[in-house]
C-alpha cells in the first residue's frame, strides 16, 4: 500500500533529498578534518623526552572562564585545564592566567621529572 504524490511533488522531494545528503557529507567531512587537525596539535612531549605533569587548583573568587596560557600559547578556560592537567616537556616555561576585571596571574615554572602543582589565585582590579 504506498500513497500516490502527484509527479512534482515527487520530484520536489527527490531534489530535497539529494541537497540534504550532500549537507550531511559536507558535515561529516568537516567534523573528520577537525579531528585530523586536533589529532595532529595535540600536546603531547615530543618523542624521547619525557612530560611532566603540570595541575592547577583555582580560588573559588578565580573565574573559571580565565585564560591559561602556556609560553604564549593559549591552553584553555582555567576550570577546564584545572580539571584535566597538562603535560609539558622538560624545560623553563611562563605559565599566565588572565581575565579581563583581573590582574594577571603569571608564573616561571621548571619542568623536570617532578610533577608540578600550581594554585592560582586571581585578584580583582578595584574601581
Amino acid at each position: 500500500m504506498g500513497v500516490n504524490l502527484p509527479e512534482r511533488t515527487e520530484s520536489a522531494l527527490a531534489a530535497l533529498l539529494r541537497r540534504a545528503t550532500a549537507y550531511v557529507a559536507m558535515a561529516a567531512a568537516a567534523a573528520l578534518a577537525l579531528l585530523l587537525i586536533l589529532s595532529l596539535t595535540s600536546c603531547e612531549p615530543a618523542a624521547g623526552r619525557p612530560g611532566v605533569s603540570l595541575s592547577m587548583s583555582r580560588s573559588k573568587a578565580s573565574p573559571r572562564d580565565a585564560s591559561v596560557t602556556i609560553d604564549e600559547e593559549y591552553i584553555g578556560p582555567l576550570g577546564y585545564v584545572a580539571a584535566r592537567g597538562v603535560r609539558l616537556p622538560a624545560g623553563r616555561h611562563r605559565v599566565s592566567v588572565e581575565k579581563s576585571g583581573y590582574f594577571p596571574w603569571d608564573r616561571q615554572i621548571d619542568a623536570d621529572r617532578n610533577a608540578i602543582h600550581l594554585d592560582v589565585s586571581l585578584e580583582p582590579i578595584p574601581d
